[in-house]
Order: C-alpha cells, then structure tokens, then sequence
C-alpha cells in the first residue's frame, strides 16, 4: 500500500472523508499480512480504542490534534506506556514501561496513533538488523537481503507501507542507512533537537532521534511535533521560531559542497555515478557545485568507534541482575554478573561492551579515547569551515547498496564499514537526511546524503524536498 501524505491523512479525518479506526485497522492488516518480513515485534492493543476517541471527536466537532488519525510505528527502543518495550535484547524481554519517552508522548498528544514497536539491532548495534534477538528483519524489496540497521524495521515497514511514517534512532547513521538501503526517506535532526528522554541509549552524546518517512513533506510534518525543548532532557536545544513543515526554497545560487571523502575508494562505481547525476541535475537549476575536502572524515569511523563503545559500556552496566532487568542464579555477586550478562547481551552487545571497557581502562584512556575526542574536535572545526563556505555537503549515503543477509555476519570491520560515510554528522552533531536517489542494475535503492549546519534544520528540509522534486521529475 502507498499511504498519502500525512497533511491529506489528518484532513480526511477531520473532514470526515476518513476515520481514525479506518486508517488504524488498514495499518493493522498491513502489518498482518507482511509478518514474513519480522518488521514489527509488539502490537499496541489500545490503538482501535485510541483511534475510536478520535473519531468521537470529530463528530462532537471537538479540537483535534495536528495529526489526528495518523498511524505510525516506533522502533522497539522508545519507552511505550502499556506496550512491551525490548530494545530486540532477551534481557528487556517482558519489560512493559509505566512512562512514555517524551517523543512518544508529544505524538499521543499530537493525535497520533501508536500501531507498535518496530524490530531492530539489540540496543541498536549493528547496521543489518541482523544482531536482533528476534530475528532478522527482511529487505522490502529482496528478502534474500538486510534493510539496514539499526532501524531497518521502520525502514522497512515504511516502504512495505505498514504506515506512513516510523521512527528511529540514529547514533551513526541507523536512521540513514536503513532508509537508503530500502528506498525511503531517513532525517537525522541536530544534536538535541528532539528529546532522548525515555529512550534506550546507546551512545548519549550521538544518539538522535528522528522519523522515517515517504517523503521530505512528512518528515517536516513530524519534526514540528516532535522537536523542541524538554525539561527532562538537559541536552535539548531550542526549535525554529518557524515551522519545520513550512519549506521554502530553491535550487537557484545553493552552494554544495560535494564531499571529496565521500565519493573515494571503497564506494560502489553505479553509486558515485547516480550521485553525478543528481548533481547535473541541481546544476540545471542553478546550484553552485564545488568540491570539498574533510580530510578528518577518513578517520571519522575509527573516532566513533572508539567514543561510541565507551559510552555503550557506560549505558549498558545497569544491566547486570541488581539493578534492572533479569538475574541470573549464581553463588556469588561475580557468578551473578557473569551469568546475567552473557545469557543477556548477544555477542555484538559484549563486542562493544568488552571494547569500551577496554578503551576506558588505565593506560589506555589516553592512547584511544582521550585521543578521538581530540580528533573528533577537529572533525567538528573541519565541518564547520566547510558549511560556513556552502550551504550543503552532499553526498552518497552508504558505500554499496543493500547486501545480502549473513554475508557480512562474521565480518565485523567489513559490516562496520556500512557506516563509513554517516558517522561523522553524528560526531559533529549536524543535521542530515538520505534521499532515495535511483536504484542500482540490481534494482536495488541509492541513497542521496545531504548535511547542513547544527542547527540548519529548516533549510535542510526545504533544500532536500528541492532535491526530491528535481529527482522525481527526471
């Protein structure tokens, strides 16, 4: 099924042309008839109760809410009140949450309708979304292949046409990369824009949250909802005065860099030549091409996984049978600590833990962690040089399209290296979106990255629904 956009979705409903508990129970078959997929792990058994409310209120001609009616999916690590939140990790299995995380609950107050939560990488590591303790998810398209990670079921379920938008959390690149591998629309905002809080975390000082969606319109529809100061969140930033749905602007005199870094070696030929086509295109319209060098960028993956695994360990040792989640029968507290956490973290989990740790300890912190905070700061005065002198950088979003499932399983570097080119915004905390930008000779999806300014949310979206025109129109 191909969903409208989301604006026409909210004025059916208020017009009376749809109802709420039509959307939700079309959404619900979606899901149905697609389980071969594993793209959803829990239902919301609320939602036709929620969605009955709604219509209720359109017949008493009571306020309704921007999004009214409106379906949609979280991934499994956003807090759900009443509905099972795992985070894809047995040691979350049977958690129901008594709190929704704040993104959650600005929906809920927005009118939107939670369907449920959306499979993904175990405590969002990975970039397949095979390293979920329920099962791989299945490409969209190819189910031979991986959607991407770590939020490759709302990729998935977005393009399958489960609901018109889904969200994810993106630490370095897992909203991005799954949208390009499956042929959707993938927004990572800036650092802060949108509240953590109520959020299995990962990596706090990478970790965004932001929508999946079938077009840019969409996206903008849902960061004006969701973003914004939290007082439970201390990192949050202040929003545009102006609305993030309303995009103005042009093709005409927009200055993109195109990132030399991110058409190098390692990056599929089909993909850096759709990548020039796209360019040519913007070129018709009167965009300034130049190219720009980031030479920080190389080394952006080795940063991240340095820092990221750091703060993993960090999120992570709450889990260890005292204070949250299972525990484990053992004779001693070393016994109950061992147990708790190799029954409870699959090998990935412990990878990143044992890395972390590692990097952390006396005698190394200086040697790796201290150090790729020091390269991760000169990363960020390279990106902002680079977006005081253009307005965009631009570039592919992944290295190859999407590959096929467990090739890369015993391969750590090699699937590590799906991240290479989208990292670096979450290191320097800018704002970036992937595009579908055309599909390789496999028919499989490219995606068109685009990055602006911490900050630059608004312009972003207005220059990538530009871009998704022009692209649309070829």
């Amino acid at each position: 099924m191909i969903w409208p956009k989301i604006t026409e979705l909210v004025q059916g409903v208020r017009k009376g042309r749809l109802t709420a508990t039509e959307l939700v129970k079309q959404a619900l078959r979606e899901v149905d008839a697609q389980q071969s997929y594993n793209a959803v792990l829990a239902l919301n058994d609320k939602a036709l109760e929620q969605a009955q409310n709604i219509d209720r209120k359109v017949r008493s001609s009571q306020p309704m809410g921007p999004l009214s009616g409106v379906p949609y999916l979280a991934k499994d690590n956003y807090l759900t009140r009443n509905v099972e939140t795992t985070a894809a990790s047995n040691i979350l299995k049977g958690f129901v949450p008594p709190f929704n995380a704040t993104v959650i609950e600005r929906l809920e107050q927005a009118g939107a309708i939670l369907i449920g939560k959306t499979n993904m990488d175990a405590f969002a590591h990975g970039s397949s979304n095979e390293n979920s303790d329920f099962g791989p998810v299945k490409h969209p398209l190819d189910p031979k292949r991986v959607p991407g990670g770590s939020s490759g079921g709302s990729a998935a379920a977005v393009k399958l046409g489960m609901v018109p938008f889904a969200l994810g959390t993106d630490t370095g690149g897992s909203i991005r990369q799954p949208a390009s591998f499956c042929g959707v629309v993938g927004y990572k905002p800036t650092y802060g824009l949108v509240s953590r809080y109520g959020v299995v975390a990962m990596a706090s000082s990478t970790d965004v949250m932001g929508p999946i969606t079938n077009c840019v319109e969409d996206a903008g529809v849902v960061i004006e909802i969701i973003s914004g100061r939290d007082p439970l969140d201390s990192t949050t930033v202040q929003r545009s005065k102006q609305s993030y749905a309303e995009m103005r602007g042009s093709l005409k005199n927009a200055r993109i860099g195109l990132v030399k870094e991110f058409i190098s070696g390692g990056v599929e030929p089909e993909i850096i030549k759709r990548i020039q086509r796209v360019l040519q295109l913007l070129v018709k319209k009167g965009a300034i091409i130049q190219e720009v060098s980031l030479p920080a960028a190389k080394e952006a993956l080795s940063i991240y996984y340095v820092i990221v695994p750091a703060e993993v360990s960090s999120n992570l040792s709450r889990y260890d049978g005292v204070r949250y989640g299972p525990r484990s029968a053992a004779i001693d507290l070393d016994s109950m600590y061992l147990g708790t956490r190799t029954r409870g973290f699959n090998s990935e989990n412990r990878r990143r833990i044992i890395i972390g740790t590692y990097v952390l300890s006396s005698g190394y912190y200086e040697a790796y962690y201290q150090k790729a905070q020091q390269a991760r700061t000169v990363l960020i005065k390279e990106f902002d040089q680079a977006l005081n002198d253009v307005d965009f950088l631009i570039g592919p979003t992944t290295p190859t399209t999407a590959f096929k499932l467990g090739e890369r399983s015993q391969d750590p570097v090699a699937m590590y290296m799906s991240d290479v080119l989208t990292v670096a915004p979450n290191l320097t905390g800018s704002p970036a979106i992937s595009l579908p930008a055309g599909c390789d000779s496999k028919h499989l999806p490219i995606g068109l990255q685009i990055i602006a300014a911490r900050g630059q949310d608004r312009q972003l979206l207005s220059f990538a629904k530009c871009c998704e025109k022009e692209m649309r129109d070829e």
